[in-house]
């Protein structure tokens, strides 16, 4: 009776020892929820943003606000002056931070969630939005983001080329395509008042470059980023 004791303790020393030994977790967050990515507020996506604090004729402060994520200890948010393409960091603890910034310039941003208890990290939309300014009859489109294909993406001829335009004063009249093997791309493929270029063939096994100017009815242009994809 004395011996069957004895082993029900070593037994239950054992468990214990194992318990305590698992269940600290690893130190690269295994197991712990990842972040879930933040939803934007303001300033509004593809709006003029005409509130905030003038500081000169050329800055204003923006408070850039987000609805909070769950899981979240901190936000990076990601700011890109689309005239330079210059981008700037900063981060915050809570779901707003007012930032400094140019006024009648085009910007994008998004915010990108993180977690003391995981490397892992979850990264909202990107908008973008016209900072107000003096003087300002018209506004500049925003350059065209890319929906078809994806950057750096592999696909077989025909092919489709696919975008999104914007425009605070919603008056964009056309765009005009350019593609080709060079970085960046000058060879014109024409204009469209849609936003699809189809049944492109092309060659097999390169690599190709394409951009979008998008045209407003009063002349003022904008040119995209230079995507990037590679035929089958």
């Amino acid at each position: 009776m004395t011996l069957k004791k004895s082993m029900k303790g070593s037994l239950l020393v054992a468990i214990l020892v194992l318990l305590s030994c698992g269940g600290g977790g690893s130190d690269d967050g295994a197991g712990a929820t990842s972040p879930e990515a933040a939803i934007l507020t303001f300033p509004d996506k593809d709006q003029e943003c005409n509130q905030g604090d003038i500081i000169s004729e050329k800055e204003s402060r923006v408070t850039f606000r987000w609805e909070a994520s769950a899981h979240t200890n901190s936000y990076t948010i990601v700011l890109k002056n689309l005239d330079t393409n210059v981008v700037t960091e900063e981060q915050t603890s809570i779901n707003s931070i007012a930032l400094t910034i140019n006024r009648n310039v085009a910007y994008s941003w998004n915010v990108i969630s993180r977690s003391d208890k995981t490397s892992t990290a979850a990264t909202s939309e990107t908008w973008m939005f016209y900072n107000a300014g003096e003087g300002v009859e018209g506004y500049a489109p925003f350059p065209a983001e890319v929906i078809i294909p994806t950057m750096g993406s592999q696909i077989s001829s025909p092919v489709l080329l696919k975008w999104r335009g914007s425009d605070v004063d919603n008056d964009i009249d056309f765009y005009e395509v350019y593609l080709d093997t060079n970085n960046p791309p000058t060879t014109a493929q024409g204009t469209t008042t849609s936003t699809t270029l189809e049944d492109m063939a092309l060659t097999a096994g390169t690599v190709y470059y394409w951009r979008i100017k998008t045209i407003d009815e009063i002349g003022s242009s904008s040119l995209s980023p230079v995507f990037e994809f590679r035929t089958e």
